[in-house]
C-alpha cells in the first residue's frame, strides 16, 4: 500500500456524521464543512455541520441516559476505559497518521500524543473504583455524617485543535469514571480525531447516549443554548481566555460547574548556575513540543545576562537544525501551523519585536511550500515592551530576554495576567525552592521542559483557568459531594 493510499484509507474509515444517542446521523440541515490538511491547504474530506437542533438532540440523549449510566458499577465504567486504552494503543499508527493529516504535527509526535491520550483512559479506569465518601460521628455525638460523592450530571466538553485526541481523553476519562453523560464539541479544524475516538469508545462498550459528538462551524450558536438550557450541569473547556470568559458568562445563568484550561504566557527562567546543556534541552522541549502550538509552550525566555549569549547561540543551532516539512514525510520534526491566520499572527509578533530592536538569530519568516509553515526562530535582544512579551505566540518562536537578578526575573515572569506554567533551570536547591514558590503559576517545570502527565493535576491560576485535570483530583471536577445527616442512632 502506498503512502497516499494509506492516507486515503485512514480518512475514509472515520465516520463523517454526528454521533447522537449512540448512532451516526447527518446534520438535520444536511450541511457539511471541509477539513483541511494544513501542510498542503488541500481538503481531506467534509464532515457534518451541526446546528442547534442537532445539539439539542445530543443533549436529549445525554439527559435521558444519565440516571441509568450513573447506576453502572464503577468497575464496569473502569473496564470500558481500560478497553478504550487498549484499542487506542492497538491503533496508534493509524490514529497518529489521521491526526497529522488534519492538524499537521509530525507523525512521530502524533504517535506520542496517542500514547499520552491513552494514558488518561488507563489512569481514570483505575480511579473509577476509588470515588470515596465518608462516615463519621458528629462532634456532639448526637448524629452521624454520611458523605457521598455522586456524578455531577450531563456535561458539555469543548476541546481545542492543538491536541485533538489527548484533550478529548483528558475530559472524557474522568467523566466516564464518575458516571457522567457527555456532549463533546471538538474544534472544527480537527474533528476527525474526535470522531475516531468516539467510535473506539462505542467499540469498547460505552452505552448509547453516554457520549454524543457534535462537529460544527457555529460553536457559539450550538453551545450557548445548551449551557443555558438547565440540563447541562458541567462545562469543561480548553481554549483561549477570551472564549473562556464568554463561556463563563453563559454558564452563570444556570450556575454551572466549570473547569477551564485557558491561555498561557509561560516564562522560562535560566539562571547562571544552571546546567546549560540541560537548559537548552529543556528549552527545545518546552518551546517546540507541538510546533509551539501549546498553552504550555515556553513563551518568554528570561536568561541571566552572563550566559544569555551562549544560551541563545546553542538554542539557535538546535532550532536551525530542525527539519521543516509535511508531518508525514520522513525525519520531519516541525510541521505547519494550523492555518494562514496563525502564521500571520506569528509573523506579526516577530516583526514587532524586530522593529523594537530584536536580532533574528535563526528563522524569522515563513517556510517554503503550499502549507502554513513557519521556520523555527530565535530572537535575541528582545525588548520587554515587545508584543511577544505579553501575547501567547502559539508558534515556533523563542524570544530571549536578559535579566540580572533573581528578583528582576521573578517580577518579569509574574508580570502577566496568565498563570498556567513556568520553567526554571538552576542547580541551586534553595533558589529552586524560592523561585518555585514565588512563581504565580499552577505548574512549574523545575529543570525539565515538559510538565504534562495524566497522573498529575494540570491547570493554571489567574486568567489561565479554573480547576484541574488529571491526577487524583481530576475526577473531582465531575462529582458533587452530598452530606446525609443521620439522627437517632
Amino acid at each position: 500500500m502506498t503512502v497516499a493510499d494509506r492516507e486515503t484509507r485512514v480518512v475514509e474509515q472515520v465516520s463523517k456524521q454526528l454521533l447522537i444517542g449512540g448512532r451516526w446521523h447527518d446534520a438535520k440541515s444536511g450541511a457539511t464543512f471541509k477539513v483541511e490538511d494544513p501542510s498542503t491547504g488541500s481538503v481531506l474530506c467534509e464532515v457534518a455541520d451541526a446546528g442547534t437542533e442537532d445539539a439539542f438532540a445530543a443533549l436529549d440523549a445525554a439527559a435521558e441516559a444519565q440516571s441509568s449510566w450513573a447506576r453502572h458499577a464503577p468497575r464496569d465504567r473502569g473496564e470500558i476505559l481500560r478497553r478504550g486504552y487498549e484499542l487506542l494503543m492497538e491503533r496508534q499508527d493509524d490514529l497518529a497518521l489521521l491526526m497529522t493529516l488534519e492538524m499537521g504535527k509530525p507523525v512521530a509526535e502524533a504517535k506520542g500524543e496517542i500514547a499520552y491520550a491513552a494514558e488518561f483512559f488507563r489512569w481514570f479506569s483505575e480511579e473509577a473504583v476509588r470515588i470515596e465518601g465518608g462516615y463519621s460521628l458528629a462532634p456532639n455525638g448526637q448524629a452521624r455524617f454520611l458523605i457521598m460523592r455522586q456524578p455531577v450530571g450531563p456535561s458539555m466538553l469543548i476541546t481545542p485543535w492543538n491536541f485533538p485526541m489527548a484533550m478529548g481523553t483528558r475530559k472524557i476519562g474522568p467523566a466516564i469514571a464518575a458516571g457522567c453523560t457527555m456532549v463533546l464539541k471538538p474544534a472544527q479544524q480537527t474533528p476527525l480525531s474526535a470522531l475516531a475516538l468516539a467510535d473506539i469508545l462505542r467499540e469498547a462498550g460505552l452505552p448509547e447516549g453516554v457520549l454524543s459528538v457534535i462537529t460544527t462551524t457555529d460553536a457559539g450558536g450550538v453551545t450557548e443554548p445548551l449551557l443555558r438550557d438547565g440540563r447541562i450541569r458541567k462545562l469543561s473547556f480548553t481554549g483561549s481566555t477570551s472564549v473562556g470568559r464568554r463561556l463563563l458568562e453563559q454558564s452563570a445563568s444556570q450556575v454551572l460547574r466549570t473547569s477551564m484550561e485557558l491561555g498561557g504566557n509561560a516564562p522560562f527562567l535560566v539562571f547562571d548556575d544552571a546546567d546549560l546543556d540541560a537548559a537548552v534541552d529543556g528549552a527545545m522541549q518546552a518551546k517546540m513540543r507541538n510546533i509551539g502550538e501549546a498553552c504550555t509552550a515556553a513563551n518568554r525566555f528570561y536568561v541571566q545576562a552572563a550566559i544569555a549569549p551562549e544560551f541563545a547561540r546553542r538554542l539557535g543551532e538546535r532550532m536551525a537544525a530542525l527539519k521543516l516539512g509535511r508531518g508525514t514525510d520522513e525525519d520531519v520534526q516541525v510541521g505547519p501551523l494550523i492555518d494562514a491566520r496563525a502564521r500571520e499572527k506569528v509573523q506579526s509578533l516577530v516583526d514587532d519585536a524586530v522593529g523594537r530592536g530584536a536580532e533574528v538569530l535563526v528563522g524569522g519568516g515563513p517556510g517554503e511550500g503550499d502549507g502554513y509553515f513557519y521556520r523555527p526562530t530565535v530572537l535575541s535582544g528582545v525588548s520587554k515592551e515587545s508584543e511577544l512579551s505579553t501575547t501567547e505566540i502559539f508558534g515556533p518562536v523563542a524570544p530571549v530576554i536578559t535579566f540580572e537578578t533573581e528578583e528582576e526575573a521573578l517580577a518579569a515572569a509574574n508580570d502577566t495576567e496568565y498563570g498556567l506554567v513556568s520553567y526554571v533551570f538552576t542547580e541551586n536547591l534553595k533558589r529552586a525552592l524560592r523561585v518555585s514558590e514565588a512563581l504565580e503559576t499552577g505548574m512549574v517545570g523545575l529543570n525539565q521542559g515538559i510538565v504534562s502527565n495524566p497522573a498529575a493535576p494540570f491547570g493554571g491560576v489567574k486568567h489561565s483557568g479554573l480547576g484541574r485535570e488529571g491526577g487524583r483530583v481530576g475526577i473531582d471536577e465531575f462529582v458533587e459531594m452530598k452530606y446525609v445527616g443521620i439522627g437517632g442512632v
